[in-house]
């Protein structure tokens, strides 16, 4: 019986001896390259250099191995054709039956270093062809892109027929089929990494997406609706590269919400406390300490924090592990947690809990990707920024310390809320959201209208919106916009500005004696 052959050459270590070994046995003859084949032969086991095979030495420091017929037709040959197989016996080229290729790690690179001459090393052409040649003929090859997929391969092997020459009777169609559509996926993902890096941060005239399945979720939005989460695009702290610590899977809502919540505390750099409902904020507070920002961000809206999804920029601590398990809660999400408050959060096994180890950057670049009927809209991320520095006050009245504290905190919330829309805030604390109606008049009104709901439910004597200020996401068209935040008690307002109603809008705001502030820049978030 023909000895059968499987080429590995990777660049993951992980689980190649084992897998080598398991090859061995069953008496595969071994072909490899470089620093793959020198830990194969440490470990005992016996090579073949591709160099042997090929007559031809590697040069260019490794550049080029493994470009050649000998290799290329061993793993493109058909072993039912009668043409392949006389021109495999005419140029001496043996069939390779199993290939196990991982490419050089150009994304891990990326992610370490912005160097151009480094990244250019990192980028992989022998694997690649080598991968997509075993993946085209996988009726006759099993081609292994990642290492998880080795014990796999060996069990089957262990249950298989051993027919000389030809895997078929070992490695089902199925598994060959799997393996090869998983190979080209990895390739195309490969690309597309080196791709959006070369084109840096402009809109390329043709995109591809890549991702990576961490998990398929039990339905999305709605029980009829299949969903799965992906790992994408740059590394950015949040749910895609979170560490679940305790609670059952996560649902497609719960992701999207809590990934929202997230990205509402990161805004911070005090101690913040974000409570998210349905994607939007409905409390969120900063404050000297996480167990006061948790205080002040749950009183904003009680009510519509219950059964939500709670975020922090800071460590969770023992007194507010405490505080959160005091009411029904879905998610927490937070770089980190006390092994005490993981303690008390564990009193709560339903609770999802999610670790992150960093805070995601607010400032930084990326892309947001929507599909349309036909297409795809991409824009970059709404990373804009501003500081008091950056506000052009408009108005006679002119704004306090406090008032400039509290503008700049709203407008950071505002820019996570659904447009249309209002946001009153007090002393670094959410007190009226109005979120996502199609009249700005309509969004202040409700805005207004939870913060008298949440005066009543704590009997207070007014709502908080009384002597707050208010940001909108977007310009007043009119000025009944801005008389319903005035109505509610708002003593000053920030918003973009560029309306051709800004002087009628403006005087409304003198005549009633209020600051206004404009940023030149708006947040529409659909």
């Amino acid at each position: 019986m023909s000895r059968r052959r499987a080429l590995l050459s990777v660049s993951d270590k992980t689980g190649l001896i084992e897998f080598a070994t398991g090859l061995d046995r069953h008496g595969f003859e071994l072909l490899s390259t470089g620093g793959t084949a020198r830990s194969l032969r440490e470990a005992g086991l016996a090579v073949t250099d591709v160099a042997e095979v090929t007559g031809f030495p590697e040069i260019m420091g490794g550049r080029v191995k493994t470009l050649h017929p000998k290799i290329h037709g061993g793993l493109l040959a058909r072993r039912d054709n009668d043409e392949h197989v006389a021109a495999m016996i005419a140029e001496g080229i043996e069939g390779i039956d199993i290939l196990a290729v991982n490419l050089y790690p150009f994304e891990a690179q990326l992610a370490a270093t912005d160097d151009f001459d480094t990244l250019i090393e990192y980028i992989d052409i022998g694997g690649p062809a080598m991968l997509r040649a075993a993946a085209k003929n996988h009726e006759f090859v099993a081609v292994l892109s990642d290492p998880a997929d080795y014990p796999a391969i060996i069990a089957e092997l262990d249950q298989g027929n051993g027919i000389a020459g030809n895997i078929s009777g070992d490695i089902s169609g199925d598994t060959r089929r799997r393996l090869a559509a998983k190979t080209f996926a990895r390739t195309a993902a490969y690309d597309t990494a080196i791709a959006s890096w070369m084109n840096g941060d402009g809109f390329a005239e043709s995109m591809t997406l890549a991702g990576r399945r961490i998990q398929e979720l039990r339905y999305g939005e709605n029980p009829h609706q299949g969903a799965a989460l992906y790992a994408a695009g740059p590394s950015r702290p949040g749910v895609a590269s979170a560490r679940q610590i305790q609670g059952k899977p996560l649902s497609y809502n719960n992701l999207n919400d809590t990934d929202a919540a997230f990205e509402v505390a990161a805004e911070f750099t005090d101690p913040t406390i974000a409570i998210i409902k349905h994607a939007n904020p409905c409390g969120v507070a900063s404050a000297s300490s996480l167990e006061a920002a948790w205080d002040a961000a749950l009183a904003a809206d009680p009510v519509s924090a219950f059964g939500g999804i709670i975020a922090s920029n800071r460590t969770i601590d023992t007194a507010t592990a405490t505080r959160i398990t005091s009411i029904f809660t879905e998610v927490v999400i937070a770089p980190d947690a006390s092994a005490e408050a993981l303690a008390i959060l564990a009193g709560k096994p339903n609770l999802r809990v999610l670790l992150t180890g960093d805070m995601p950057d607010p400032a930084a670049a990326g892309l947001k990707i929507k599909s349309v009927s036909g297409g795809l809209l991409a824009q970059s991320r709404d990373n804009g920024q501003i500081t008091a520095e950056d506000l052009t006050i408009v108005t006679s009245a002119k704004p306090t310390d406090a008032q400039l504290a509290d503008m700049i905190f709203a407008w950071r919330i505002v820019k996570h809320v659904k447009s249309n829309a209002i946001v009153f805030a007090r002393d670094n604390c959410t007190v009226g959201v109005g979120a996502g109606q199609m009249s700005r008049v309509d969004s202040a009104r409700i805005a207004a209208q939870k913060a008298r709901d949440t005066a009543t439910h704590h009997g207070w004597d007014a709502p908080r919106t009384i002597g707050s200020v208010a940001a909108s996401d977007a310009f007043f068209p009119f000025s009944d916009g801005l008389a319903a935040l005035i109505e509610a008690g708002a003593t000053a307002v920030i918003q973009p500005g560029g309306s051709k109603a800004d002087a009628e809008v403006i005087a409304a705001a003198d005549a009633a004696g209020i600051v206004m502030a404009m940023t030149g820049m708006r947040h529409f978030n659909h």
